[in-house]
């Protein structure tokens, strides 16, 4: 997208927030900001986002050169006079847009709108090294690499993003661990044309377009035909993201005029629709109305790709044996495999921190990188921090939180490198843009307190195409031009 695509986007917007009462300089100002930088959220962080100027110095080493790492890695070199700043990364795509992958699925974009070459976007000054991070060692402040140098560093950013766990799902044990912008072949080789499809990588976002219209077309043939999206037990990158694809595809079908004869139905592991109650209950609004469907407490264990058949653990509680001491009854939790036939199945798959990180002596018995929620500082190791997917931070894992999360670890690491205690804090703030049509979007902005943090004066649990210009015309250039530079 070319920078004057911006301001083209700028003028749809324009248009909406007028229609909204609100002129574009009343919905700057209510959102703190002075530019199109209140697309990724305005008023939640509590850092300072103004640069300021430091003397101080050291050797930053930063593990990752995907959206959290270059934009940190940017911001820091704004910010300090000297930098030392070198960044670990071994995929020269790692900064393609990966929120773009849903709309591939869909045929709204193609692999070459959001596919980047990391060089493109590194900040001068800053050293990047095509080699990967394989062991850790932060007694002696080194990072071994796979290639078997060692690094040493004065200061550590681990910004590494998550690893797709597909190997964990019975049938899927040949593709293992992938990544976004990572190697498909694996994937595409066990999906095959079976109507199997995961938007989590780009190239298999790309085939699952071609399932989708297939799938399509048999619903459009008259075939009964059924659709099941999965939402696994661990934490996701872009929790929208299982029920954005079925939004999609039901309003690809309509457009078809083929929705009579497709039964769509999702099943997450968890007990609801989204974690936020208001956003909750205005999805269950939206699948009635879609006759789309929905079983709690459905994880994903096994695939029959033969048979077309997906496995899941169905799983609830029942009362145990009475406690007379507590006065209440042992819960004890009920499991019972169910087999679910498809037609189309979309996979979102387990996640967690590479191993070579979550399994090292900087991660944690979870997996991830511990850190304290508000600082991004290592709750054992003072000069590390970590941001973005792989921290071990509740609800942060979008690019909007990465928003708000790089600005805060830049303040904190110079205040830590200066000699101070860091002091900016993240408040949680996520922002979650829920395509729930073509041309419709409920903007789910929230933190840790659980409840709705618009942004705008304007009821957040309602679908709208002002929220749609920003999804698809703006986020993408606003992360290019903006977050890349270490300025948005």
């Amino acid at each position: 997208m070319a920078k004057n695509e911006l301001d083209k986007a700028l003028e749809l917007v324009d248009s909406e927030i007028k229609k909204s009462g609100l002129s574009r300089r009343e919905a700057f100002k209510l959102a703190g900001l002075g530019s199109a930088a209140y697309l990724m959220g305005g008023t939640q962080s509590q850092a300072n986002t103004e640069l300021k100027a430091s003397e101080a110095t050291g050797k930053i080493l930063i593990i990752g050169g995907g959206l959290a790492g270059i934009s940190t890695a940017a911001r820091l070199a704004n910010t300090l006079s000297n930098p030392d700043i070198t960044i670990i990364e071994p995929n020269p795509k790692s900064v393609s847009y990966q929120p773009g992958t849903t709309l591939i699925a869909a045929g709204l974009y193609t692999k070459a709108d959001i596919d980047y070459n990391t060089s493109d976007y590194v900040p001068k000054g800053v050293t990047i090294i095509k080699d990967k991070a394989i062991d850790f060692n932060p007694e002696s402040n080194s990072v071994a690499l796979e290639s078997g140098e060692t690094l040493t560093y004065d200061f550590l950013v681990v910004a590494a993003g998550i690893a797709l766990d597909y190997g964990s799902i019975k049938g899927l044990e040949e593709i293992g661990d992938a990544y976004t912008a990572g190697d498909a072949s694996k994937i595409l080789k066990t999906f095959g044309d079976t109507g199997v499809t995961s938007v989590y990588n780009v190239d298999s976002a790309v085939a699952m377009w071609d399932q989708m219209q297939k799938f399509i077309q048999k619903a459009k043939n008259g075939q009964k035909v059924k659709g099941v999206f999965t939402d696994p037990a661990t934490a996701i990158k872009c929790g929208g993201a299982p029920k954005k694809v079925m939004y999609l595809t039901n309003a690809r079908l309509v457009e078809a005029g083929a929705r009579e004869n497709a039964e769509l139905t999702f099943y997450p592991d968890g007990g609801k629709l989204f974690g936020v109650k208001e956003y909750a209950d205005a999805i269950e609004k939206q699948f009635i109305a879609r006759d789309m469907k929905w079983n709690f407490n459905h994880n994903l264990v096994g695939v029959d790709i033969a048979k077309k058949t997906a496995i899941f653990d169905k799983h609830w509680q029942e009362k145990g044996a009475y406690d007379k001491d507590l006065e209440e009854y042992e819960m004890v939790t009920k499991h019972l495999n169910v087999e679910v036939p498809f037609d189309f199945l979309h996979i979102t798959p387990p996640q967690k921190a590479p191993d070579e990180i979550g399994k090292s002596a900087i991660g944690s018995a979870k997996g991830w990188v511990p850190v304290n929620k508000e600082t991004l500082q290592h709750v054992k190791y003072k000069n590390i921090f970590s941001l973005g997917d792989i921290a071990a931070v509740p609800m942060g894992k979008t690019g909007g939180s990465v928003r708000k999360q790089y600005k805060v670890l830049v303040d904190n690491l110079v205040s830590v490198m200066e000699g101070k205690e860091p002091t900016a804090k993240y408040a949680g703030y996520t922002v979650c843009p829920l395509i729930t049509d073509i041309g419709k979007v409920m903007l789910a902005e929230f933190d840790w307190t659980a409840k709705p943090t618009p942004s705008f004066p304007l009821d957040p649990t309602q679908e709208r195409y002002l929220w749609w210009l920003l999804k698809v015309y703006l986020l993408k250039p606003m992360t290019q031009y903006g977050m890349l530079s270490g300025k948005a």
